[in-house]
């Protein structure tokens, strides 16, 4: 069931999850692939070694956080169906705000996953399309985007980016495939964090779509935040 929390509840979350994931195991080191390099900071556990590797599409935005984020030990940029993921490389994946905006998601996410050591966790933020936000975002044109983005968000937000926004990009969709992959979602949450909410205009045009849609297209929330599992043997068609 899902429920709406703050950023600052998601990340004790997030942490949580790994430290329940760490203990009781012999792990010297936590190999972490950071899809979509152009949000969140570097996950910080005391007592805990994480070696991050990035991958992301290739974007002027992008490079530009890249040049900023020492974390890294490396990274690649391109088509995220091609780049070089080696198969059961990481424990953790760090998959942040990245599904909405590639076009064939479900083949991207698939690949990543090929990457994920059995048992190992994704830790997946995305914005919902089912959202007034997600709405907006995806069907403003590209060219007024770009316009009242330095108006709408803070200084130093990367973007803008690209917002395509398929099926994937939603909690039915999310469901629909971890279902059929026989991933386990331990978590699933909604939270508020979308940069333009941080201007009264851009608030305004959140609140007036959710009502134009009549409710459809809630207001409440922007973000999905989910906790998936990859199963240790079985069923699943990855493994």
């Amino acid at each position: 069931m899902s429920e709406v929390r703050s950023v600052a509840q998601r990340g004790d979350l997030f942490g949580q999850r790994i430290r329940e994931h760490c203990a009781g195991q012999p792990i010297r080191r936590l190999d972490v692939l950071v899809a979509g390099c152009a949000h969140d900071e570097p996950l910080g556990l005391e007592h805990i070694e994480i070696r991050a590797t990035g991958a992301d599409e290739d974007h002027p935005a992008i490079r530009r956080v890249l040049a900023e984020r020492p974390d890294l030990a490396t990274w690649s940029l391109g088509d995220l169906r091609s780049v070089p993921l080696p198969p059961r490389a990481f424990d953790v994946i760090q998959l942040s705000f990245l599904l909405e905006r590639v076009k064939h998601a479900e083949l991207i996410f698939d690949r990543l996953l090929q990457s994920l050591r059995p048992g190992g966790l994704v830790l997946l933020r995305m914005r919902d399309r089912r959202s007034a936000y997600g709405l907006l975002d995806r069907i403003t044109p590209s060219w007024l985007r770009r316009l009242l983005w330095r108006v709408l968000v803070a200084p130093g937000t990367p973007g803008p980016l690209p917002t395509v926004y398929e099926p994937l990009a939603s909690s039915d969709g999310l469901h629909a495939f971890c279902l059929s992959r026989g991933l386990m979602i331990t978590d699933d949450e909604r939270n508020l964090s979308g940069p333009a909410r941080e201007r009264a205009i851009g608030s305004a045009a959140i609140a007036m779509m959710s009502k134009l849609t009549h409710g459809r297209y809630p207001a409440s929330h922007d973000e999905i935040t989910m906790v998936i599992r990859k199963p240790q043997h079985h069923f699943a068609r990855l493994l």
